[in-house]
């Protein structure tokens, strides 16, 4: 098999079968866009043939799709946002560590998202990537004994969800490990039934 991926870079070793074409069409639309997505392109960055693309597959519609349940899974899997722990400090353990070592997963995302304001298919999948996520941190907020209708989680998500974001698109891996800190201090308040302390403000010196 070949190493070098269609956008001219160093292909990942993906193995065999339809998780590993899966894997290569997260690639092919993380560093070429979501209008390159075709079975030419997916079978050239595995390195089979495109009809073997088209035989797992059938439609371009359904290689999206399948591609983007597996990257939600993925990525709820690493991140460990639906935690079986009760401590905060297992919540999204590793956040950046983890987008620093697969940029091209939450990029693919991004890309299907961006896609959903021309396109109603792309929303429709935006729709389901973004409510897998939000379940996930409601269960895992729960495991935390902090139950909520839906805002919190969703609170909570969107702060992580912009944090991805930043990091993957200028790299500031140090801002997300403060920020992630910053939330897992408003984690335990909210667990221990008190609010988050405020940090007293430095006085302003006049001049």
């Amino acid at each position: 098999m070949s190493t070098t991926s269609v956008s001219g870079s160093r292909r990942p070793e993906y193995g065999t079968g339809r998780e590993a074409l899966l894997d290569a069409a997260i690639t092919v639309v993380a560093r070429q866009g979501l209008r390159y997505l075709t079975y030419r392109a997916v079978a050239a960055e595995a390195g089979v043939t495109h009809g073997l693309v088209a035989h797992h597959f059938g439609s371009r519609d359904a290689l999206l799709l399948e591609a983007l349940r597996h990257s939600i899974q993925r990525a709820i899997d690493v991140t460990e946002l639906r935690t079986e722990s009760a401590s905060p400090e297992d919540f999204v353990q590793g956040l950046a560590d983890i987008v620093q070592r697969d940029p091209d997963l939450h990029a693919f995302q991004y890309e299907v998202l961006l896609e959903a304001r021309r396109s109603p298919e792309a929303r429709r999948h935006a729709e389901e990537l973004y409510s897998s996520y939000r379940h996930a941190a409601r269960e895992g907020l729960a495991r935390m004994g902090i139950e909520d209708d839906g805002p919190m989680a969703d609170l909570v998500f969107a702060a992580l969800d912009g944090l991805v974001f930043q990091q993957v698109t200028v790299g500031s891996a140090a801002a997300t490990r403060e920020a992630v800190k910053a939330l897992r201090e408003i984690l335990r308040a909210l667990q221990s039934g008190r609010p988050p302390e405020a940090k007293p403000r430095r006085a302003r010196l006049r001049q």
